[in-house]
């Protein structure tokens, strides 16, 4: 009786583990079994092919995470200017990543450097490419003071290396996120053995005539480094058949681009710092804790806290004894990060972000990640099928100020609006261009009269001036400026906001909530600009979190 207990405990194990294991193989818990249809993933002889083993967006040179969240964006401190052009609304934010510091002049020079290497301007073709990155360096100059110094120094000598670039418009800092962005990917790609070793040097030294884009490399890979890729791959070549990677391969990074407004003011409130529990403590004035611009702790008690104008003809404090250490910029970091660890979120320059400016945020539209400025693209399609690529024609656009850009580089891939068949029927946006949706188009405008005729002509909200700048049939620059008695605003879809307070700034504009805008074709000696990247994947890098009172990993 004992044995035959025995066997049946056994047999009932023996059952009961056959079918957990086979609940498990059925299950397809494997990563490398599909749960869809249980065929292999990544299989030796084929199929379907996927990075099954990525963890988590790596964090790319020069940022820094941002975890997201919710947060009251907008002037939370008396509104003394009484200029209402943002009223506080509740705002959520996913998570990104933001530049530590300011782009500083050391890394705008290299992306100088690359441009004149590859796209010499001794070439009349490249000329324009060149000649357009450069900052204004002239934006030093006063008719009341003596600044050549700067205006001959400041962008290049070594003793500027580590502060914030200025002289910079908007145009140029978005050109530079570009570029950015493939050298990055460019740089991973040999990191991973897409690319071969070095390959991403040369280009700059003549041994090919071609470059890398990133988004050229996802769609049409062939067409890359002027079509040599395949000599240039690396040790992931296979059989002598080409690797590419796609975005499915997890190691392009995202785009480095200008930080949206609502991204730039929550980093700079860095309000992480004064949570407790699901509430905030208080309210901060600053990107740092308490009321004052002064470092009230036993060291450095007494010191600013960041580089801005203390008084009229005081942009630095008394001579051996000085009160922020600069009179112009700063050497970036020479003031302590925020609780995000971000530096100069206050002081030393302004900074350009992303946003088209009005002085209505609409939260009735959009909580989440807001922002206007979208205009949507798409890429065009050849005759053969195929998406163009852009291997050796340049576009220029000539700004109002006479100043002549490259809109794309060679290599790069042919952009177009959206049309009808990505609009049609859709709730979520119905054009290419949102940057004056629901406020200063004619149809939102509150001047907008339906019966308008000739002979009383439409009025808009958002009449700023137009300058033209044309070329006569000489091919000389013929500027013409609108001196129309008329214009009733400086607001149009061209002007963008800046942000935070710079060396030129009293301290009230120090507050993270203060905006401005200006054109986007202008430039100044105190904004400059430091990048942003969207995080893909989770909110949140922490690895232990807790689920309805349970620690998980």
């Amino acid at each position: 009786m004992k044995k035959l207990r025995i066997n049946l405990v056994l047999s009932c194990a023996i059952i009961a583990g056959s079918l957990t294991m086979t609940s498990c193989k059925n299950s397809g818990s494997s990563k490398d079994v599909s749960r869809a249809t249980g065929w292999k993933i990544n299989a030796k002889e084929g199929g379907f092919q996927y990075n099954s083993d990525f963890k988590e967006q790596e964090t790319a040179p020069g940022l820094v995470f941002i975890e997201g969240g919710t947060f009251t964006k907008g002037k939370v401190q008396d509104d003394v200017m009484h200029d209402w052009n943002n009223t506080p609304t509740a705002q959520h934010v996913q998570s990104f990543y933001m530049d530590e510091t300011e782009v500083t002049n050391v890394m705008y020079l290299e992306y100088l450097d690359y441009l004149k290497s590859v796209y010499p301007p001794e070439n009349p073709k490249y000329t324009n490419i060149y000649t357009g990155a450069l900052p204004d360096t002239l934006v030093w100059r006063n008719r009341l003071g003596f600044n050549e110094t700067m205006t001959n120094n400041y962008l290049r000598h070594p003793a500027y290396a580590e502060y914030p670039v200025v002289g910079v418009n908007w145009v140029q800092a978005v050109q530079f996120a570009e570029w950015r962005t493939d050298r990055v990917n460019e740089a991973m790609l040999e990191r991973e053995g897409y690319l071969a070793k070095d390959a991403k040097y040369k280009a700059v030294t003549g041994e090919i005539t071609g470059t890398f884009s990133t988004e050229a490399y996802l769609n049409r890979p062939e067409s890359v480094y002027g079509g040599q890729i395949d000599s240039l791959q690396g040790k992931m070549k296979k059989d002598s058949i080409p690797s590419f990677a796609k975005r499915s391969t997890g190691i392009i990074v995202p785009e480095y681009r200008l930080p949206t407004e609502t991204e730039w003011e929550y980093a700079a409130a860095a309000l992480q710092g004064t949570r407790e529990y699901n509430n905030y403590r208080g309210r901060k004035k600053y990107p740092w804790e308490g009321e004052y611009t002064r470092n009230g702790q036993r060291v450095g008690r007494g010191d600013q806290l960041a580089n801005f104008k203390q008084g009229k003809g005081d942009y630095g404090g008394i001579a051996g004894w000085s009160d922020d250490g600069a009179d112009i910029t700063a050497q970036v970091k020479s003031y302590k990060p925020n609780d995000l660890g971000l530096y100069d979120m206050a002081g030393n320059v302004a900074e350009w972000v992303a946003d088209v400016y009005r002085p209505i945020v609409d939260d009735e539209i959009s909580d989440f990640n807001y922002f206007r400025g979208n205009v949507y693209m798409k890429t065009a399609i050849g005759e053969d099928g195929k998406v163009n690529v852009l291997r050796d024609s340049i576009v220029y656009d000539t700004l109002p100020t006479g100043k002549i850009v490259a809109t794309n580089l060679p290599g790069e891939i042919k952009m177009v609006p959206v049309d009808e068949q990505e609009t049609y029927l859709r709730t979520n946006f119905s054009s290419s261009d949102n940057r004056a949706y629901r406020d200063g188009d004619p149809g939102s405008s509150r001047f907008f009269d339906r019966f308008a005729d000739e002979d009383k002509p439409q009025r808009k909200m958002y009449d700023s001036p137009k300058h033209k700048v044309e070329r006569d049939s000489l091919g000389n620059l013929v500027r013409q400026y609108d001196k129309s008695n008329n214009r009733t605003t400086l607001i149009n879809d061209e002007v963008r906001v800046y942000k935070g307070g710079s060396w030129r700034d009293r301290a009230y504009w120090l507050d993270p909530a203060q905006r401005r805008y200006l054109p986007q074709y202008m430039a100044t000696d105190y904004i400059g600009f430091r990048c942003a990247m969207s995080r893909v994947g989770s909110k949140s890098k922490t690895k232990n979190k807790t689920v309805r009172g349970k620690k998980v990993k």
